[in-house]
């Protein structure tokens, strides 16, 4: 169990309680990470847990959405620091957006612990949105393609993905 400041404000114990859960899922696969263990694992009361995520799903919602920001975070990261080109935007976007998978595991797991459940399908077509905005305005000075026809472009490759 570790230890952990016992007065931290509540956007702080939530963002440590998604790192400890993040950390859990790593280790442990979704499966292990429950309001239970993150509260043992974070060194906090259960109800402060339950307090910050109310359900298992809630916490698993909470964790997808922090790491999905982290990996849309990457990627843009990575776009500004790239030289303009076409085919370099295309090779940075594959890329970042596959370096997901071996740079973070977890949201692999999170996503599949997910299946199912319609709060999650709602945020995967908003998910799958935002990417394809993302993609399309990085892509969209070099191709000949109207907005809307690149757009859906990229919604066929993340479906693809």
């Amino acid at each position: 169990m570790a230890t952990t400041p016992t007065r931290l404000s509540k956007q702080a114990r939530r963002e440590q309680l998604l790192d400890t859960a993040a950390a859990i899922v790593r280790a442990r696969g979704a499966d292990g990470l429950t309001l239970v263990t993150l509260a043992e694992e974070a060194g906090v009361s259960r109800p402060i847990a339950y307090d910050h995520f109310a359900t298992r799903p809630g916490l698993l919602l909470a964790l997808h959405r922090r790491l999905d920001e982290r990996h849309r975070a990457a990627i843009t990261r990575a776009l500004r620091d790239s030289a303009p080109g076409a085919g370099e935007v295309a090779r940075v976007i594959s890329t970042a957006y596959f370096a997901c998978a071996t740079d973070m595991p977890e949201l692999g797991a999170v996503s599949a612990a997910l299946k199912g459940n319609p709060e999650m399908e709602a945020i995967q077509h908003e998910l799958t949105d935002s990417y394809a905005d993302l993609m399309a305005t990085a892509l969209l000075p070099h191709s000949g393609l109207a907005p809307q026809a690149l757009r859906l472009r990229c919604v066929g490759l993340l479906g693809a993905a």
